[in-house]
């Protein structure tokens, strides 16, 4: 089984490795089959997995409703993080700006609770902030959810420094969902630093580059339609060529510890603090059973100055999304 780790001085207790399930049904092409989907993420209990990432954008609506249905039996034993923070209209493409109003927020819960199947929401995050709300008002509305016994815990996803400050001082957070990676240190700079200080969790989505530090992505590679990396400028061929040499940083070490890119890049994150709790999204089996056993992997202080180091000379192409949803981070 995994071991477990504690999100900050929360106490909220998960397994160090999550399960992020948004490309089940939403970004990665086509929803996948959901009859398999439940099967996956009922496997992901059996190894041990606690932690279960969804939100109701991913779809939008029909990820929740597929973790709600899949985490049905054994409900009681599971973490869920969902998250609330945009405008949706289910007729649109895409989500239609940015909603943290606190009555939307309230809205929002009831609605995720539904389609979760559930009394409580674990772990709600505000999406990305909405520069129009201030904090202070998004923190309040969810501590009244917690008030309620709606919502047990309140995070953050991809703030800035000031605006954790500021919202920790109405509500304390949990945790931060943000991208970390070694191919996307940033938040080592300020935000670590300030969770360390404030006591709150670190929940790296995208912890395998979206797919690219498990190797199975060269500058080859033809995404599906709908597959939201064809916008990602950091996977346009030639940067996928140009950034094949972090892959290459993390085969070596994979072939000396006798495991995959994968699992080092994900036991590397594990090793940066023990109040780090990396999500891993995947709709194969193999691949689920890849990363859960990253936990089991040791790297000594010796190695991981080695990654890191060899990481840190690569500089690495291309921006992590493209500019309309840059502009939504690290505010």
């Amino acid at each position: 089984m995994i071991e477990k780790r504690t999100l900050g001085k929360s106490g909220l207790e998960v397994s160090a490795v999550g399960l992020g399930c948004m490309g089940m049904s939403f970004g990665f092409g086509p929803p996948k089959d959901k009859a398999e989907m439940i099967s996956l993420i009922r496997k992901a209990y059996d190894l041990g997995v606690t932690f279960f990432d969804t939100a109701e954008v991913y779809g939008p609506f029909i990820n929740e409703e597929l973790v709600g249905e899949a985490v049905a039996p054994f409900r009681r034993q599971i973490v869920i993080a969902t998250k609330f923070g945009f405008k949706i209209d289910p007729a649109a493409p895409r989500p239609g700006g940015l909603d943290s109003r606190p009555e939307h927020i309230k809205e929002v819960a009831e609605a995720s609770l539904k389609r979760l199947k559930t009394d409580r929401i674990d772990l709600l995050y505000q999406h990305r902030v909405d520069p129009n709300v201030p904090i202070e008002d998004v923190a309040g509305a969810v501590k009244d959810l917690i008030q309620q016994g709606k919502v047990k815990h309140f995070g953050l996803s991809e703030a800035g420094a000031q605006t954790i400050r500021r919202a920790h001082a109405v509500q304390p957070v949990a945790a931060l969902q943000s991208e970390y990676s070694l191919w996307w240190r940033e938040p080592e700079a300020e935000i670590i630093p300030t969770l360390e200080e404030l006591g709150i969790g670190f929940v790296p989505f995208s912890p395998l580059g979206k797919g690219f530090l498990t190797g199975a992505i060269d500058a080859d590679t033809k995404f599906e339609q709908g597959d939201f990396r064809n916008l990602v400028p950091r996977f346009t061929e030639e940067n996928r060529k140009a950034n094949q040499a972090v892959v290459d940083v993390l085969k070596g070490f994979a072939r000396r510890k006798n495991a995959t890119p994968a699992q080092i890049a994900l036991a590397w994150l594990l090793a940066q603090k023990p109040w780090i709790v990396p999500i891993p999204g995947t709709t194969k089996l193999n691949r689920l059973e890849e990363n859960i056993g990253a936990a089991n992997i040791q790297l000594s202080p010796f190695d991981l100055r080695e990654i890191g180091e060899a990481a840190s000379k690569i500089n690495v192409q291309g921006a992590r999304y493209p500019e309309e949803m840059q502009r939504m981070v690290g505010r």
